[in-house]
């Protein structure tokens, strides 16, 4: 009774665990900015306040016109009915949010894309090491292996550190890579009431609750895995 349960619980998360990952990998929120100025374009029958609106994941990094109406710091202004049917985008796998190569020196450029880099391959790993361990799983179930649950169960914890990783470099990235002072500073030379804010994404936001999830289910394996052993001398 007590293995099917850790069983059940185990698989629950696991599954909670795999589809917040590949949410948060494949969806392009992971980071929001708003930036507002008078310099900003908007559609002309726009109301409430012009502003350029960002939003960049994995893959992509997209911007559009926009209104923000009262509250310029929400994330419904990036929900998808109230984005601009057409927006620009460029791919973001080795981009430095939210700079473009001739607005900074060459040696912040190459800082950014470095760093961002080692946050891509670990993204990558972790999406492959909760897939690996789902097949695992999935393979140890019909003939009751301790050996592939542990190994699922060990797997399901490694893509947890991983993507544990892959949140706190973004943070860090975000805060002490983008350089976005400058960035601000730069932009106030053409518009002096500009002004930009920036938040984090419900794709980020997937993540770290993707990680709680798979740590659970880890966990929960190894201890099933260790049942069946025991019981089966």
């Amino acid at each position: 009774m007590k293995l099917s349960v850790g069983i059940f619980f185990g698989g629950f998360f696991a599954a909670l665990g795999v589809l917040l990952f590949l949410v948060a990998f494949g969806t392009d929120y992971w980071l929001l900015a708003t930036e507002i100025g008078t310099c900003s374009e908007a559609p002309e029958n726009a109301g409430g306040e012009k502003a350029t609106l960002h939003h960049e994941g994995f893959f992509w990094r997209c911007w559009f016109s926009g209104n923000v109406g009262d509250n310029n710091a929400s994330m419904w202004n990036f929900w998808y009915t109230n984005q601009s049917p057409s927006k620009n985008c460029t791919h973001a796998y080795l981009s430095p949010f939210p700079l473009l190569r001739d607005e900074h020196n060459s040696t912040s450029y190459d800082s950014a894309v470095i760093y961002r880099g080692f946050w891509t391959i670990l993204m990558l790993l972790g999406v492959l090491t909760v897939v690996v361990a789902s097949f695992l799983i999935i393979c140890a179930a019909p003939f009751a292996s301790h050996i592939l649950y542990k190994a699922g169960g060990g797997f399901f914890i490694i893509a947890g550190v991983l993507f544990s990783l892959v949140v706190v470099m973004y943070v860090i990235w975000v805060q002490a890579m983008a350089d976005l002072e400058n960035y601000t500073n730069m932009k106030k030379m053409d518009c002096p009431d500009f002004a930009v804010d920036v938040r984090y994404g419900w794709s980020f936001m997937l993540a770290p609750i993707g990680v709680l999830f798979s740590l659970l289910a880890g966990m929960l394996f190894l201890l099933v895995g260790r049942d069946i052993y025991l019981h089966s001398d």
